[in-house]
């Protein structure tokens, strides 16, 4: 654009008869040019593009992954396709000793992230890494105590005992009935009619004196 002013202006001192006329135009094009040499260089377009696409495109986040454990490590799987063709420096992970971060930057022109907080027990964050693999980015969290977890957050542990102790009731038909809501809540159209008529002949027997009311 600066380019354009200056030629323009370079063509009109050509035109120019007045001084006063030719002193504001030479005034003019000693500025462009000043500010024509000041300028940036202009990025190669390679770079430009790449940059632009790093930090364009939208963040998705993680929901699905696998784990297992050894003695020494929590090891989180995450699927990614692709993921080994990028870059070290765009597969980022920050360690804090109850929890971590995942960032997967321009992954198909997508930004990846995963948070896991409240990490059921402390880890090591200098003995913590991550590894690229085919299609799999691997989580590795050193323990600093060589125990079993049971879960991996202290959200998930709540949880289960929540839902223990919903059946751990002192009566066993109580705990019966829980199993049975939830898996009519959690059931397709198939699975609550069959509970629907096993309750239905349950209860007709029980009117029918075949098994004490009790049950």
């Amino acid at each position: 654009q600066l380019q354009k002013d200056l030629e323009e202006v370079k063509e009109l001192l050509t035109k120019a008869t007045r001084k006063r006329v030719c002193d504001v135009l030479v005034a003019e094009k000693h500025k462009l040019e000043m500010e024509i040499k000041n300028q940036p260089p202009p990025k190669p377009k390679d770079t430009a593009e790449e940059e632009k696409s790093s930090l364009g495109g939208y963040t998705v986040k993680i929901n699905n992954y696998g784990w297992d454990q050894s003695d020494k490590f929590v090891k989180i799987y995450i699927s990614l396709n692709g993921v080994q063709k990028l870059p070290a420096e765009n597969v980022q992970v920050n360690f804090t000793e109850r929890s971590f971060d995942l960032l997967v930057k321009n992954l198909n022109g997508k930004n990846y992230t995963m948070t896991f907080n409240n990490l059921l027990k402390p880890i090591s964050v200098e003995g913590s890494s991550r590894k690229v693999k085919t299609d799999t980015v691997l989580v590795m969290c050193k323990k600093k105590r060589e125990e079993k977890w049971d879960c991996l957050t202290q959200v998930e542990k709540e949880s289960k005992e929540k839902e223990k102790a919903a059946y751990d009731t002192a009566d066993p038909s109580e705990g019966l009935m829980n199993i049975l809501k939830k898996m009519y809540a959690e059931g397709d159209d198939e699975m609550k009619r069959t509970i629907n008529k096993a309750w239905v002949e349950s209860r007709e027997k029980q009117y029918k004196g075949d098994i004490p009311m009790d049950l």
